[in-house]
């Protein structure tokens, strides 16, 4: 494997499988919102080969939806259902991604609600907690 060029760039270069996906994202209160499930890019062509010194794509936005079920059972979520995080919203990049404050609102529980509604409350004791 060749190494990539190392070319010049502004701000922070981050390699998305590494830094960003399947990351947690916190609020500015420090509560857990969702996970990084995929990022939006800029405009860049596709199947199409691209050419020596193109600028790199860069990161507009996160998409949020938990779609870890979707992963393992196959199928996609519902659009409706991923969110859309503008990248400058984004305060910082570590262990978390933590979130700047805003008025946005997060539901991150849908995926508990719909597997609670379709797939709990089908097994025998699953409408009530144990005694």
């Amino acid at each position: 494997m060749t190494d990539l060029p190392n070319m010049p760039h502004r701000g922070r270069l981050l390699d998305a499988r590494l830094h960003l996906l399947d990351r947690q994202l916190l609020d500015d209160d420090g509560d857990p919102v969702g996970i990084v499930d995929d990022l939006e890019l800029t405009d860049f062509p596709l199947d199409e080969d691209i050419s020596t010194g193109t600028a790199a794509p860069r990161v507009t936005g996160i998409i949020s939806g938990q779609v870890v079920g979707t992963r393992i059972f196959g199928g996609e979520p519902p659009r409706s259902r991923l969110q859309e995080i503008p990248w400058d919203l984004v305060r910082s990049v570590g262990t978390v991604v933590e979130l700047k404050p805003t008025d946005m609102t997060f539901d991150g529980g849908w995926i508990e609600r719909w597997m609670r509604d379709r797939v709990i409350k089908h097994i025998p004791g699953g409408t009530h907690a144990a005694e």
